[in-house]
């Protein structure tokens, strides 16, 4: 249940803000947020089981983020990892747009997928959500289609765009934006799979149980001189804090 809130040109002074969280099962293997030693214009972690990565920017000025969408299609050996539909825009010179329309969506399981290159923003799932190039605006994303109306989806938008209002956009204030533990209503909890303790835990924006849960909180800030800002907070099954990582880059003209 992975939450990812984008500002698009609605700040006058940081045309991209981005606050995420991803969530994961604990034990899944995952290298902290760093230039990619094998693509060295990629700044992101990385998923070691299958080598993509869920969030990242690149030297070019360029993010690209996936979340999974909850559906009951069963998982198969044939869908490839969506972790890779990220890097491989990070890699590519195409605007977000071009490089959606040439995904064959169907070869992976259910996805989002939001894109930019510093002057557009762009949004596919493969869920029933046709391609879009997105206006200015403040967008939120977690495992169904962009800005369904879930409780965690609709306070992160605010809470972000108050912070806009408010000129206060920061690393510390997008943190306390992503550390929220408020669960959301009962009437959101799709238990039919989980105990209900853990399928309410998971509405949450900050999900901490013991075998899944937030496993890092990623920062990308972007300024109109192409000064980009890129930080990353991880976290161990018990919520507490591991590690920090943090970037800053220019953007050549």
């Amino acid at each position: 249940m992975c939450l990812v809130v984008v500002a698009f040109n609605a700040d006058a002074d940081m045309p991209l803000i981005v606050a995420a969280n991803r969530d994961e099962f604990h034990a899944r293997p995952t290298q902290a947020a760093d230039w990619w030693a094998d693509r060295p214009g990629i700044l992101a972690g990385r998923d070691l089981q299958a080598g993509g990565t869920w969030l990242g920017a690149s030297r070019n000025g360029r993010f690209a983020t996936v979340t999974n969408y909850r559906d009951a299609q069963a998982k198969s050996a044939k869908f490839l990892s969506r972790g890779h539909l990220v890097s491989e825009f990070l890699s590519s010179n195409q605007a977000p747009v071009d490089y959606l329309r040439t995904l064959q969506a169907d070869a992976y399981a259910g996805f989002n997928l939001l894109l930019s290159d510093g002057s557009s923003l762009a949004y596919l799932s493969n869920r029933g959500a046709e391609l879009q190039e997105l206006p200015p605006g403040i967008y939120g994303l977690s495992n169904a289609t962009l800005d369904t109306p879930w409780e965690k989806v609709e306070r992160s938008k605010t809470r972000l765009r108050t912070m806009i209002d408010a000129g206060g956009i920061n690393d510390t204030n997008l943190l306390r934006l992503l550390h929220d533990h408020d669960k959301g209503p009962v009437a959101e909890v799709k238990s039919s799979r989980l105990p209900f303790s853990v399928a309410h835990a998971i509405t949450a924006p900050f999900i901490v149980t013991p075998d899944y849960g937030t496993r890092c909180s990623s920062i990308v800030r972007a300024d109109r001189d192409g000064h980009w800002h890129f930080f990353e907070r991880r976290f161990n099954s018990a919520g507490q804090r591991e590690g920090d990582s943090q970037y800053s880059f220019s953007v050549a003209e």
